[in-house]
């Protein structure tokens, strides 16, 4: 049985709610694919809230430990952060509307699939790792569409942007995830749907949490 499986099998025998059976894998995946996170201050004014690309960073057993980024120094973000390092942090990976017209039940209802992670977390500022933060995601994005640009193609302009930014880690503290990915249709409307829908993003999902079926 693969570590995927033996994940959702021990969360099927301890109670485990049907779309909350996941293991370190699904979420350092939907991060790695999905990096563009909603990020808002637990205990401030939730309009200082920012969406950040966010690298993930895990322990020695492969759990997300910690999450990188960084953000403009003039964001009110980083001024609430500073003051209360309490975060809340959203990921949404893969989501669509699943119609009826993909399957042949006349009685069958519509849905949405999605998948998600929610991260309490505490940040650290890291000014010293500016530099570091911003070649790590450059190497993360630049990875899908290598074009050979490196910050040395600003030339002086480089130097002054590292000045406006500021680098952080955020330590998780709280993780749930949610994957509502088919794992509660029959088997013949969730064949009907993983042929006929169109996102095939969202398919590729919901086939790796329906493999066994």
């Amino acid at each position: 049985m693969t570590e995927k499986n033996d994940s959702r099998e021990a969360a099927r025998e301890s109670g485990g709610a049907l779309f909350e059976r996941y293991n370190n894998r699904d979420v350092f995946d939907l991060i790695r694919e999905h990096p563009l996170a909603w990020v808002s201050p637990r205990d401030g004014d939730p309009m200082n809230s920012a969406s950040l690309p966010l690298l993930a960073e895990t322990d020695g057993d492969g759990r997300l430990c910690t999450l990188v980024g960084h953000m403009a120094r003039r964001n009110p973000l980083f001024h609430t952060l500073s003051e209360k390092p309490h975060a809340l942090i959203l990921f949404m990976g893969p989501q669509a509307y699943v119609s009826p017209a993909y399957v042949t039940d006349p009685a069958w209802a519509p849905s949405w699939n999605y998948a998600q992670a929610r991260i309490e977390a505490t940040v650290r500022f890291e000014p010293d790792a500016t530099d570091e933060v911003l070649r790590m995601l450059l190497e993360a994005m630049e990875h899908h569409v290598p074009s050979g640009w490196t910050p040395a193609n600003m030339g002086a302009r480089y130097p002054r942007m590292q000045q406006s930014i500021i680098a952080f880690r955020a330590q998780v503290t709280n993780l749930r995830a949610r994957f509502k990915l088919g794992q509660d249709e029959k088997p013949e409307r969730l064949r009907e749907i993983l042929t006929r829908h169109p996102d095939q993003s969202l398919v590729s999902w919901m086939r790796r949490f329906n493999a066994d079926r």
